[in-house]
């Protein structure tokens, strides 16, 4: 252990309803009517139109795994216990790829293309659940 607290994410105005839901283990992105797309990150505007017709819509979490690495160097000194970590980003069924760590799994166990499913990491000393991947 390092000693030192891990960063934690922030809560916006715009970001809450999406950190709310995973407090309760559930996934909520924006979806956009007016391009018929689900968008992430969270925002004020739909990209592409600049509409304000986002609406937070539950989704399963499943996805696809996009891309990975292997950070065997601490990507910064708040996380000097947690090498290996792998970093990856996830393509969510309905469109938007998300940013995340895999667990509950070997870097040799993982392929480009394979289906990953959701892990809640709840983190109850500061009031936040992290979504986390695994393979499926």
């Amino acid at each position: 252990m390092t000693g030192l607290t891990r960063p934690m994410p922030v809560k916006t105005p715009t970001s809450t309803p999406f950190w709310d839901a995973l407090s309760e283990h559930r996934v909520v992105i924006q979806y956009s009517p007016s391009s018929q797309a689900y968008v992430f990150y969270p925002r004020v505007l739909a990209p592409r139109t600049l509409a304000s017709d986002l609406e937070w819509r539950e989704i399963s979490g499943m996805g696809t795994l996009y891309t990975f690495t292997v950070a065997r160097r601490p990507v910064g000194p708040h996380f000097a216990d947690a090498v290996p970590q792998i970093l990856a980003i996830v393509e969510w069924d309905e469109g938007p790829r998300f940013s995340t760590e895999m667990v509950e799994a070997r870097p040799e166990d993982l392929r480009i293309g394979m289906r990953v499913r959701p892990v809640f990491c709840d983190h109850p000393e500061h009031s936040v659940t992290m979504l986390r991947y695994a393979p499926a």
